[in-house]
């Protein structure tokens, strides 16, 4: 088993090794809405029932109309991160269902043409490597979709990316797709950070694009991450694996509730909020000399030479923030909640001895 990912949140560990109460630091680690939604009226027999099927149905129809994914009714899931886990069963599910046969061993050193080999864009949000090398695959990190070709039974594309923002023109993710179902491969495009610019979504397209997966988060646009919900968008046959492995009642009523009713809410003034915070973080960042190198409306990547100090600067002023192993010259700044806490960052940034 491959050790476990650092992530951002860790807001307890920081408190522990660094004191104060987890709710007297300001955490800026995660990509998610600092200012959640008020919640809507949740009905109370869906705290006591177990999740029926109109809820279910009722939260796929909202989530299409939402996603325009027109005749694909997208599955509610647990979080992406549990579909994630059930790529390797999809892929190997897929080979022997109707799957080419690929397993040609190669002995150079180019990209070997094997039943088992799946492609990740990265650097990128490390579970997917994770869970295809905890099954047994051989996971080739490309840094270019062009580096991905027959020889991948899956390539797995996050866009916008995480942690650096890159953005894939959809034309160039249609090709991909094409090229990789000639070869019966299947394409992920991860959309996690999506709802801020709805323009870079396939999910309209995928009704067309038959070997195309994708994910949605609900959880990081709307501020709700603790409800553990996103989508998955693909195929009727693709989703009814997904459902069968996930089993009964994947998904709390509470949460389809609350899914079926922000969905067909008029979305704009969340935009509109994310952005003036996106805003205020860049004002907060340019004004303390960093140099921003990318990021989405939810979080913002900074690259210096002394981003291990500035790190350890800001955790001892109670400000956590996302520090990469691979990329040690990165920070990567979710926004802050609101004025208040833009002017605590820029404080302790300004403290910082250059």
């Amino acid at each position: 088993m491959s050790a476990p990912i650092v992530h951002g949140g860790g807001i307890t560990a920081a408190a522990a090794a660094l004191g104060g109460s987890p709710e007297d630091w300001l955490d800026l680690s995660t990509g998610i809405n600092p200012c959640p939604v008020a919640l809507p009226d949740i009905p109370a027999r869906a705290w006591h029932r177990l999740p029926d099927r109109h809820l279910i149905d009722e939260a796929r129809r909202a989530a299409r109309d939402h996603y325009r994914s027109g005749e694909i009714l997208p599955l509610p899931v647990p979080g992406t991160q549990s579909v994630i886990q059930l790529l390797p069963r999809l892929v190997e599910a897929d080979r022997l269902v109707g799957g080419t046969d690929n397993s040609v061993a190669v002995t150079d050193n180019r990209v070997a043409v094997t039943d088992n080999r799946v492609a990740v864009v990265s650097p990128t949000y490390g579970e997917y490597a994770r869970a295809f090398a905890s099954a047994g695959f051989a996971v080739d990190a490309v840094d270019d979709i062009a580096a991905i070709g027959a020889g991948h039974r899956l390539a797995v594309v996050v866009n916008p990316n995480n942690p650096d923002g890159l953005i894939w023109p959809a034309e160039t993710l249609i090709a991909l797709h094409d090229r990789m179902k000639a070869a019966d491969g299947l394409v992920v495009v991860d959309e996690a950070f999506g709802d801020t610019d709805p323009a870079l979504s396939l999910a309209s397209r995928a009704p067309q694009l038959s070997n195309l997966v994708i994910f949605r988060s609900f959880g990081k646009f709307f501020g709700l991450a603790g409800l553990r919900l996103g989508f998955a968008i693909a195929r009727s046959d693709i989703l009814a694996r997904f459902e069968d492995w996930l089993g009964p009642w994947a998904v709390s009523g509470p949460a389809l509730s609350i899914a079926a009713s922000l969905l067909r809410s008029d979305v704009s003034p969340i935009r509109g909020r994310i952005n003036e915070r996106c805003a205020g973080l860049h004002g907060v960042l340019t004004g303390a000399g960093l140099q921003l190198s990318g990021g989405t409306a939810l979080f913002t990547l900074v690259a210096d030479a002394r981003a291990d100090d500035i790190y350890t600067h800001l955790c001892r002023h109670h400000i956590l923030v996302r520090k990469f192993d691979y990329a040690p010259e990165w920070l990567r700044f979710g926004l802050p909640p609101d004025p208040a806490a833009d002017r605590r960052l820029g404080e302790a940034l300004q403290r910082f001895e250059r």
